[in-house]
């Protein structure tokens, strides 16, 4: 082997080396419990978790004083880790950072369905659409038939914006 090869090789294997010690240090664990409150909802533990924002009530000078934190829910996300969902995704699915709780009440507005349908949303974030894609599910309905039900009532003319067009009835459930 000449020397400009081992030169070549030892180089390599430096590189490779020091980009897996960075990537190592870079990755952090994600726990539920330590993100900031702005980052809660509707990010995934590093166990596959879904975080969850959570009133939690403490006595505090004889009053009860209510503030918020994040804790780690019994929901498992499958092929899913270590996801803090980015801003682009909140606002493009019509939701907040301030999203209390996993309820599937927002699948009945239809304001809501219309963003969360949208290619925007449906096609560029997973992990929000799998949240509700299970949400509908667990109600028995299926996200796919609510979205079409939706772009029907949209197109329609009954849900124009920043008109209000009547909620779904629960029987879509």
């Amino acid at each position: 082997m000449g020397s400009s090869m081992k030169s070549s090789l030892i180089l390599f294997l430096t590189c490779s080396l020091f980009l897996q010690v960075a990537y190592a240090v870079y990755k952090t664990e994600v726990k539920c419990e330590s993100l900031p409150n702005g980052d809660c909802a509707f990010a995934i533990s590093s166990t596959g978790k879904r975080c969850v924002l959570e009133k939690a009530t403490t006595p505090k000078d004889d009053l009860i004083s209510s503030e918020y934190e994040c804790k780690t829910s019994e929901v498992i996300v499958e092929n899913m880790k270590e996801h803090i969902e980015t801003d682009e995704c909140i606002e493009s699915c019509g939701l907040n950072r301030n999203f209390f709780g996993i309820s599937s009440d927002d699948l009945l507005e239809p304001q809501f369905v219309s963003k969360l349908c949208a290619p925007a949303c449906y096609q560029e974030c997973p992990n929000i659409v799998d949240l509700y894609f299970n949400l509908a599910a667990g109600e028995g309905a299926y996200l796919p038939d609510l979205c079409n039900k939706n772009k029907k009532l949209q197109s329609s003319g009954a849900a124009e914006d920043g008109v209000d067009a009547p909620a779904p009835s629960p029987s879509i459930f």
